[in-house]
């Protein structure tokens, strides 16, 4: 996926973004950029490698995902996700598109939607959640769990993050009771800067993140707490099942 604004994962924020030509075309220079699928990045003449050890926390993110959802029955692929509008049928689509699509065939569907980096991934993720079966779907994430993909400037934080959130986007919208790992959690944690914040749209203003499982907070203001991985939720502007979070700005994102 390309990551708008740089953007760790790109797990999909407000609105759209849209690509310029310059940046589309960057997704298949060699020379400058992360390579689509590829396991290390050039700039210039330097290859530098990918980080081994976060490579492992992403594959066995990927196996202990695609395990749960092989246990999935039917009517939970139909159930929605804290994606607006999506199914798991559709997150998990999303979330495996990049096994499936070289440089130029996302470029090429980037293209027929205008370079809109959203608006390709929701017609992508819907009609690849309509061709393929669940059992496709789950051997796609499994089989790939060691697939060197990086969201252009995301790099392996970005990997990891990307499928983290979307994972959490099924497990906490259908209150399964599913806990990241915290090293997973500290590594995106690290990786993830004010400017990406924005890109999601959540208002923190005046709101303190106050993790109670991990020694991680976010921001000044009115304490707002929660498990790590909830509060992470909150950070991509997530609304969660009630019960998850305390202090008085909670309300602001739980689901009535």
């Amino acid at each position: 996926m390309i990551d708008a604004g740089g953007v760790p994962g790109a797990a999909l924020g407000t609105g759209d973004v849209t690509v310029p030509g310059w940046a589309v075309a960057s997704v298949i220079d060699s020379c400058a950029v992360s390579v689509w699928g590829g396991v290390v990045r050039r700039w210039g003449d330097r290859w530098l490698e990918e980080a081994p050890v976060i490579q492992d926390l992403i594959a066995a993110e990927r196996r202990e995902l695609a395990a749960l959802l092989d246990e999935l029955p039917s009517s939970g692929w139909e159930a929605p996700t804290l994606c607006a509008g999506w199914r798991v049928a559709e997150v998990v689509a999303h979330m495996t598109m990049p096994f499936r699509f070289s440089a130029g065939r996302f470029v090429l569907e980037l293209l027929k939607s205008g370079g809109r980096f959203n608006a390709m991934a929701d017609r992508v993720a819907r009609r690849e959640a309509a061709e393929l079966s669940r059992e496709a779907l789950v051997a796609s994430l499994r089989d790939n769990a060691g697939h060197p993909w990086r969201p252009p400037g995301g790099g392996p934080e970005g990997a990891l993050s990307h499928d983290v959130i979307h994972g959490l986007d099924i497990t906490t919208a259908l209150e399964l009771d599913r806990r990241v790992p915290l090293e997973r959690l500290e590594v995106i944690f690290a990786a993830m800067k004010p400017k990406q914040v924005k890109y999601f749209g959540a208002d923190l203003t005046g709101i303190a993140l106050r993790a109670d499982d991990l020694d991680w907070s976010y921001g000044t203001g009115t304490p707002l707490t929660g498990a790590a991985q909830d509060l992470l939720l909150v950070l991509c502007n997530r609304r969660l099942p009630a019960g998850r979070l305390r202090g008085e700005p909670s309300a602001r994102f739980t689901t009535v």
